[in-house]
């Protein structure tokens, strides 16, 4: 049965899907070993191009969301910084060997209205894009979906051992590897946020101060594989 693109299952997953369809993109036209930049660094038209329909997916579908409670912007602000704290302390505490290798936008240094472009729609997926769809993906719908298929009717936030340890571990499964321990942290973290505060909302503001953070945690010290 084809999908109903003005159906709740559809406003919180085509964002998302959209966004792993850029992935999958990047990594079908990506040739370190072609002169062209555009082809050994397709994250360059790539992830803008990404953004934008991501974007544009959520302005389509933001009436149908349901953000739950309001408050627990406290607990917010601390998941953000634990969060942060847990993805960055293999390099930044526990000596573990730098990240260098990814999106380095001083490859286009020469350039540098191109370069701070590139740097501004880079910062725009990883603090806007990235938390919104994501956090309304696994909080908002799977951690939902799987307490029961019609998942509108299950308040945000509601508690099942299975939902709450699943949605943890798929979270882990679509970063990298090396991103592994931490992503499956973060995922708990972010899934104890939504129980505890009952608030979409809140998972969202705690995901972008997170990705935040690390942003100018990779523009400082240009482990540009975190990105």
């Amino acid at each position: 049965m084809a999908l109903d693109l003005r159906s709740k299952t559809a406003a919180y997953t085509a964002p998302f899907f959209i966004f792993m369809a850029g992935l999958v993109l990047v990594s079908l036209v990506k040739n370190p070993e072609s002169p062209s930049l555009w082809i050994a660094h397709p994250e360059f038209w790539i992830y803008p191009l990404q953004t934008a329909l991501c974007a544009g997916a959520l302005v389509f579908y933001w009436r149908s969301y349901d953000w739950g409670k309001r408050g627990g912007t406290g607990l917010a602000v601390a998941a953000g910084a634990v969060v942060l704290a847990i993805w960055i302390a293999p390099q930044a505490f526990l000596g573990a060997a730098p990240r260098n290798d990814g999106f380095n936008p001083t490859l286009l240094a020469e350039n540098p209205a191109l370069y701070w472009m590139t740097v501004a729609a880079r910062f725009a997926r990883l603090v806007v894009i990235v938390p919104l769809i994501e956090e309304i993906f696994w909080r908002g719908f799977l951690m939902r979906y799987l307490i029961k298929e019609d998942f509108t009717s299950v308040p945000m936030g509601a508690f099942q051992w299975k939902s709450f340890l699943l949605v943890a571990v798929f979270f882990m499964f679509v970063h990298g590897m090396a991103d592994w321990p931490a992503a499956l942290l973060c995922g708990l973290a972010y899934n104890f946020l939504a129980v505890r505060t009952g608030s979409l909302a809140a998972c969202v503001l705690a995901h972008a101060l997170t990705n935040l953070g690390l942003g100018f945690y990779i523009m400082a010290t240009r482990q540009w594989g975190f990105w």
